[in-house]
């Protein structure tokens, strides 16, 4: 089992079975000990001469830790207390700013905020880089350590400089810290359409969203009531392999939804789904974005390649491989990537994402009016036949046929306000929509 993610990533034991390394190990060349000894020597030159002195154990750690770093972005060295807060992240409730980050040319990037915490609340964006906290330079350091820097006590303050596209210098942004409790998935109903956000993919997720989902579809009066679902994955970083895959059982009655490959062609697995569909073959749009990462990927790519669904929005992040932590000595783990995962065909989206079926980008947000708009005059607003003065009446509609109307043109006006709040998710209800209206008679 393995687990997807960056710092919100879930955890899976694994054993570590020592026999056949030591054989290996005997047959490794005399060179690798010459190496192992010149680290040796190193160390003692450290703890002997360094000008200060030093802690024995942070500085082994630090040489544990840019070992692993020095493979990949994702893999890294977790002290005992980063060990403790990776099992409480994938219970879903931890202290934090609530930013899924990830490290890129020396920088934090942030690889997605996380809905209703501090750090979405003072508008921090998928894609940003933070380059100070505090005023201090995050150049030059771990992930784990910057992450370090971030944490702090519950209702403290802290400052980030974040450097981000297209404006043109670096900003500080203030986050007051904040116990982050992570509702894994919320549904709701959006005229006949379901909207099911997805926020992590922790051990609640799954259980979330089928709650969720069955509550907004008897609120709607039935499955049948109802035109289709919206699986909003945007700015989801990921999180547990396991929840990834039964998300996408969950509207998969059969066919592979992805495999894993490592180094050794004996540690591929593949995981298929089981019968049964939670929407009931109704249509879905799948919502994604820069930020949609990992676990994310793998339910977006499995309901595209089995024709399941609609995918709306932007490229995801392209985060295509699978980290085991492994517990050691000492009460320390380490993140390693241990496989690639790919898509029911065949693809690995690893650093190039996925390309949704409909490219949609979300219009930037407009700054509030300083003053309200006036109201347009009587000649320049919309007229039609209705408002002219001695119109005929329409004798063809019932009272009923006419309510019915009223209703589909409140629906219309709740569209369109939808619209100017979020034009994505607008977007993938209208097509929900039109796909209603164009199903056979039955």
């Amino acid at each position: 089992m393995a687990a997807l993610g960056g710092t919100l990533a879930g955890i899976v034991l694994t054993t570590q079975v020592t026999g056949p390394l030591v054989a290996q190990e005997a047959a490794r060349p005399a060179s690798v000990y010459e190496q192992l000894d010149l680290f040796g020597d190193i160390f003692e030159r450290i703890r002997g001469q360094y000008v200060e002195t030093v802690d024995e154990r942070k500085l082994i750690e630090a040489a544990i830790n840019g070992m692993l770093t020095s493979l990949d972005p994702h893999s890294s060295y977790l002290a005992p207390e980063a060990f403790d807060d990776m099992r409480v992240q994938t219970r879903g409730e931890f202290g934090g700013l609530g930013i899924e980050v990830t490290q890129e040319e020396g920088f934090i990037k942030v690889v997605s905020p996380i809905d209703g915490t501090p750090a979405f609340d003072a508008g921090i964006q998928a894609g940003d880089f933070i380059t100070h906290v505090d005023g201090e330079s995050v150049l030059g350091l771990t992930l784990d350590q910057a992450v370090d820097m971030m944490r702090g006590p519950v209702g403290s303050e802290i400052i980030i400089t974040v450097a981000r596209k297209d404006v043109t210098e670096p900003f500080d942004v203030s986050i007051i810290r904040d116990t982050i409790k992570l509702t894994a998935a919320r549904g709701r109903l959006e005229g006949s359409a379901v909207v099911l956000r997805v926020t992590t993919f922790n051990d609640q997720t799954q259980s979330n969203m089928e709650a969720a989902l069955k509550k907004a579809v008897e609120e709607a009066g039935g499955i049948d009531k109802v035109d289709g679902f919206v699986l909003d994955l945007r700015n989801n970083p990921g999180g547990l392999l396991t929840q990834a895959i039964s998300v996408s059982d969950s509207f998969l009655d059969k066919g592979e939804i992805v495999s894993t490959r490592g180094r050794d062609p004996e540690d591929s697995e593949r995981f298929n789904a089981a019968p049964g569909d939670l929407a009931e073959g109704k249509p879905i749009v799948v919502l994604i974005n820069g930020g949609s990462a990992s676990a994310s990927e793998i339910v977006t790519g499995a309901l595209q390649d089995h024709r399941r669904a609609i995918v709306v929005g932007t490229k995801s992040f392209g985060k295509g491989s699978v980290q085991t932590i492994i517990p050691l000595r000492g009460d320390g783990a380490m993140r390693l990537t241990t496989a690639r995962y790919y898509t029911p065909s065949g693809r690995s989206i690893q650093a190039l994402g996925i390309s949704p079926d409909i490219v949609v980008e979300q219009p930037p947000v407009k700054p509030a009016a300083t003053e309200p708009e006036a109201e347009p005059s009587a000649a320049a607003r919309n007229r039609s036949e209705a408002d002219l003065r001695g119109v005929l009446s329409n004798d063809s509609m019932t009272e009923d046929e006419r309510r019915m109307q009223q209703d589909e043109q409140a629906r219309a006006e709740a569209s369109a306000k939808l619209r100017q709040e979020d034009y994505q998710l607008a977007y993938a209800i209208d097509i929900l929509r039109g796909l209603s209206a164009i199903k056979p008679a039955e």
